[in-house]
């Protein structure tokens, strides 16, 4: 039996709940949870933003935990050992996208708390290629948030493989921007922040950002023109997008990794004459997962994180709501 936190109903507090999660699969892996980060995604699930979640709900996708058990055809891992699961818990394995390494991009990946039961729980289960170790230098208590926020700003730094030598714009300094900051600093990128709000600067600059832009002052935005080899917008909102377009240097990327809730519109010209691009992803696959834990640990990056236990995850959550997390939260067993 596995015990965990549900909402039965959109918007719903979470309560007790208790599920029989049958046989392992051959190729499961069942991880004992000791963490597991709280995302806006999770918020946005509890609140069926995006139509398609299913009651009841248990959130919970930035997993931290020991293996408790592995299927029959699971070799490369062992039991006990310290691992993380994000947002993605499975994918077919055999399409082109799977079988050259871009998992995430499969047509039939499976999300850990879309159509299945998350992390806010004793226990949770994933297929073997999404659930990726620790290595050493990670502290368990603070890591889950990479597994989310923390692979959503570091996979285009590998997908367009960003330079030492680039000059990268971050929009916002919240639950995403603050670790893109920190990557892109250790990346040895040149690393301008934008804001709306004029008191982070002392605190961006401490994150990593060499430059601060007050995204509130158009002036401020016009003094940046042609500057930036990428800008990716971490935030929820419709921007000025031309304004950052004009931003960028020729050969420029606006890419966007929040969820900017109205359609884009551009003027085809500047990005012509520019041969300017603008983008999306998703978050990363196992292996690009792994290679940013692999730079966290070398590099000592870590998310910013308030810390709940699993019995306070309603007023965790409304920490969440409030906008006043600084700047992940992470629930505790």
């Amino acid at each position: 039996m596995i015990h965990a936190y549900a909402a039965h109903k959109p918007g719903g507090e979470l309560k007790p709940f208790e599920y029989e999660p049958g046989s392992l699969g051959d190729a499961e892996v069942e991880i004992q949870v000791e963490y597991c980060g709280i995302c806006h995604s999770d918020l946005a699930m509890l609140d069926n933003d995006w139509g398609m979640s299913q009651y009841p709900l248990i959130p919970g996708h930035e997993v931290v935990g020991k293996i408790s058990a592995l299927g029959k055809s699971v070799h490369h891992l062992q039991l006990g050992q310290t691992v993380g699961l994000g947002w993605y818990s499975n994918s077919c394995m055999v399409c082109e996208w799977c079988m050259s390494g871009s998992h995430n991009l499969c047509l039939t990946v499976e999300g850990t708390i879309v159509g299945r039961y998350g992390g806010f729980a004793d226990k949770v289960r994933a297929h073997q290629a999404w659930v990726v170790p620790l290595p050493e230098g990670l502290n368990p208590a603070t890591v889950g948030p990479l597994f989310c926020g923390g692979i959503t700003v570091f996979n285009p730094l590998v997908q367009f493989d960003i330079q030492p030598t680039d000059r990268v714009g971050v929009i916002g300094i919240g639950g995403l921007g603050h670790m893109a900051l920190r990557f892109l600093n250790a990346w040895g990128c040149d690393v301008t922040a934008f804001s709306t709000s004029a008191d982070k600067e002392a605190e961006a600059r401490e994150l990593g950002a060499q430059h601060f832009v007050n995204s509130r002052d158009p002036q401020s935005l016009k003094a940046v023109a042609n500057s930036f080899d990428l800008i990716l917008s971490t935030v929820n909102a419709d921007l000025d997008w031309p304004t950052y377009v004009d931003a960028l240097r020729p050969k420029g990327r606006l890419h966007l990794v929040g969820a900017a809730p109205s359609p884009i519109a551009l003027a085809i010209f500047p990005m012509i004459t520019g041969q300017k691009s603008l983008s999306g992803s998703p978050l990363g696959s196992p292996a690009t997962t792994a290679k940013m834990l692999d730079f966290a640990a070398r590099h000592q990056i870590e998310p910013i994180t308030e810390t709940f236990a699993f019995s306070q995850v309603n007023e965790a959550l409304d920490r969440l709501r409030s906008g006043k997390a600084r700047y992940r939260v992470v629930l505790n067993h």
